[in-house]
């Protein structure tokens, strides 16, 4: 087979066999595969698109380019996964949720894709702390501690890591089959048996429309099928960012804050909403009965606990979690104020999420280097009422000359109406196969 054969092939429509999809994941995997004819063959196939045939190939190659995640028998076990959205910390919240309600999770996270924020990313924020961990030592952690948030690592669907680092420099984020593989084909690699995806929709999503986010959802649902696995998909709102902090350390913070039961309403309705889900698959009780599983771990602390126990298995220092005073934090900052009075009608999340990248927190290139503590709190949330000069956001860099196009950007995000909007609610639609 030649590259250039399957490049042209698909630029041309043509279907993909699942033995040319192979080829192509095995080439890039070793690197006998060049970056530049990757990027050509993601960009043919976010205009042309795959099939579910292909979608379902391209899934298991990448699964099958590295090890699977073997875990001893350790009861049930959950996962859950998000599609990327601005301000998203809801894995270090319904992880340890679920963890504290006798559910094990070993998942796999990955770094910040275009305007949105990463899993990784937000855990590297807390000093020491490792996410580049064996399989052996997502095992061990797992079983001490009933959590483990890794990335993916060259043992775990190591295509998916090259693929994923390189989508996000190339405009190839936001395709459906693209996005279905690299999620799904890191949780078949770390042996899911139970799945909860939250599928965002709106302006800080990939998908803007929620008829694509459920297009999307019921891909993964359909490949989880295939492969065995229960799974529930949640169409969630991501028009507006989550919760009020934006970037990597500000995210870790409020994370904390939520696992103290002093979150905002919306991150803490959401994050309890999916840990609902994962314990509902895997058989803890009704929804009302698992949902009030996952109220008593957070607000009884326990859920912090777990959380606390995880950071320091994965090497980090624990004390900025007890204390998140201790967090490094930038040298400069600057306010953005209310250009008329009214209500906040809408806040564009994805003009926030690139507000944040160009303050630092997120990567223009895959070879950028992210400043933890550079982002963006905001002081206010659609319907929220306020008078022209107040302060709605806070903007945070290491750099002075990196506020002006950021405050340019985010100025523009925010739309103010005479009366306040319609609220949205934060979950939209719900795909399973149980």
């Amino acid at each position: 087979m030649r590259m250039t054969d399957l490049i042209a092939k698909k630029r041309n429509g043509g279907t993909l066999s699942a033995d040319e999809i192979r080829f192509f994941v095995n080439g890039y995997t070793d690197g006998s595969i060049p970056d530049y004819q990757a990027s050509a063959l993601t960009m043919a196939i976010y205009f042309r698109g795959m099939g579910p045939a292909e979608t379902a190939a391209l899934t298991r190659a990448m699964a099958d380019s590295g090890e699977r995640l073997v875990l001893p028998d350790m009861g049930l076990r959950a996962d859950k996964h998000s599609t990327g959205g601005v301000g998203d910390k809801t894995t270090l919240i319904v992880a340890p949720i679920v963890a504290a309600c006798g559910v094990h999770v070993a998942k796999m996270s990955g770094r910040g894709l275009g305007h949105t924020g990463g899993t990784t990313d937000k855990l590297s924020a807390i000093p020491g702390l490792r996410t580049d961990l064996s399989v052996q030592e997502i095992a061990s952690i797992v079983q001490n501690c009933g959590l483990c948030v890794a990335g993916s690592t060259q043992e775990l669907a190591p295509a998916d890591k090259k693929l994923y680092a390189l989508r996000d420099v190339t405009a190839t984020v936001d395709s459906i089959p693209l996005i279905a593989a690299s999620i799904m084909s890191k949780k078949i690699a770390a042996g899911a048996q139970n799945l909860v995806l939250d599928v965002k929709t709106g302006s800080g999503a990939f998908m803007k429309r929620s008829a694509d986010a459920k297009a999307l959802a019921k891909a993964m649902v359909d490949i989880g099928t295939h492969e065995g696995l229960r799974v529930t998909a949640l169409i969630t709102n991501m028009d507006a960012p989550l919760g009020y902090a934006i970037g990597n350390t500000l995210e870790v913070i409020e994370a904390v804050q939520t696992l103290q039961g002093i979150g905002p309403q919306d991150l803490t309705e959401l994050c309890l909403q999916l840990a609902a889900q994962m314990l509902q698959l895997c058989g803890k009780g009704t929804q009302e009965e698992c949902l009030e599983q996952a109220q008593n771990a957070l607000f009884s602390g326990l859920a912090l606990e777990r959380f606390i126990w995880m950071v320091s298995a994965q090497g980090g220092d624990s004390s900025v979690i007890t204390d998140t005073s201790q967090f490094c934090k930038s040298r400069f900052f600057r306010s953005v104020k209310a250009r008329a009075d009214g209500y906040i009608r809408r806040i564009d999340a994805e003009k926030c999420g690139v507000a944040a990248m160009l303050l630092g927190a997120g990567r223009q290139t895959k070879e950028d280097e992210i400043d933890p503590a550079a982002g963006i709190v905001l002081d206010v949330k659609p319907g929220s009422a306020i008078r022209s000069g107040d302060r709605i956001a806070t903007l945070f860099a290491e750099r002075e000359d990196a506020f002006a196009d950021a405050v340019a950007v985010l100025g523009d995000a925010f739309e103010v109406s005479d009366t306040p909007p319609k609220p949205i609610p934060m979950v939209i639609d719900r795909v399973s196969n149980v």
